[in-house]
């Protein structure tokens, strides 16, 4: 399904995009809270570590030496004050930035960006760290592809994030234990969901944000309970960015690669 919808969102690449006005807010697009979570015992938590431009509060985990973001970016606005435009009704972009709004539950799920909007006019990065702040508050950036595997490296070297043993088998560790669908794959993320979550990381499946069908030029939101796509700094070519990659039926992360017009996911690490 995403690799077609990726075909498509290539087709509109050279078409001009909606001009409408931004659409107004509603009132569950405004939250500041930290998200609230029952992290584990076992997760190295740092509350409210960090406030973005629109006052939006959220608590960290350090993993290893790294220390993430413990739920999706929510700002509707750059650290400079520039806003993001909302996406909604108009047509996926390649080089306008844009936010979506996933479900009417943005304070836990944060919004979907398009690669355009999470990287701010910076040029890619895959250097460790990547030294892109892009979207994130100031004192914090976008992780790279390197980022990201050193954080998969990290947990597969820690038994009590693996599965039967098995090294790959990690994205339990960093997944939610909420929100999932229900899986019978043994080791998968939606198999026995309080057994998730060793790390605090609190992955959660959002899905993405994409074309609905060809001609059609407007998105909507795909995989809600399946899939959770993360921004890289990174990217694999002119057209397609690096993303990290949860499945409710799967077992390890992958870092793979999308369209830099498609909806997904931010975590931010600390500086």
């Amino acid at each position: 399904m995403k690799k077609y919808i990726l075909l498509l969102c290539t087709a509109i690449f050279l078409m001009a995009a909606c001009k409408k006005e931004e659409p107004t807010p509603s009132d569950w697009d405004v939250y500041h809270a930290a998200p609230e979570q029952n992290f584990p015992a076992t997760a190295a938590v740092i509350y409210d570590a960090v406030t973005d431009i629109d006052g939006n509060h959220y608590d960290a985990v350090r993993i290893g030496e790294q220390i993430w973001m413990a739920s999706n970016l929510r700002t509707k606005h750059y650290p400079n004050g520039d806003t993001i435009m909302r996406g909604e009704g108009r047509a996926l972009s390649y080089t306008t930035p844009y936010r979506y709004s996933p479900t009417n539950h943005v304070a836990l799920n944060g919004y979907l960006y398009n690669w355009t909007a999470v990287m701010h006019g910076e040029a890619a990065s895959n250097h460790n760290p990547s030294g892109v702040q892009g979207i994130c508050p100031n004192g914090w950036h976008v992780p790279s592809r390197a980022e990201w595997e050193q954080l998969i490296n990290y947990c597969s070297n820690q038994s009590e994030c693996t599965c039967n043993g098995l090294s790959n088998h990690i994205a339990k560790s960093l997944a939610a234990v909420h929100s999932w669908n229900l899986s019978d794959v043994a080791c998968a993320v939606g198999n026995d969901l309080n057994s998730n979550n060793y790390t605090g990381f609190s992955a959660i499946p959002v899905g993405y944000y994409s074309l609905t069908d060809y001609p059609d030029v407007v998105g909507q939101c795909f995989d809600s309970g399946v899939s959770a796509w993360y921004w890289c700094s990174s990217v694999y070519n002119y057209q397609f960015a690096d993303v990290a990659y949860f499945t409710n039926d799967g077992a390890s992360v992958s870092v793979i690669y999308d369209a830099y017009c498609i909806g997904n996911s931010v975590r931010c690490v600390k500086d």
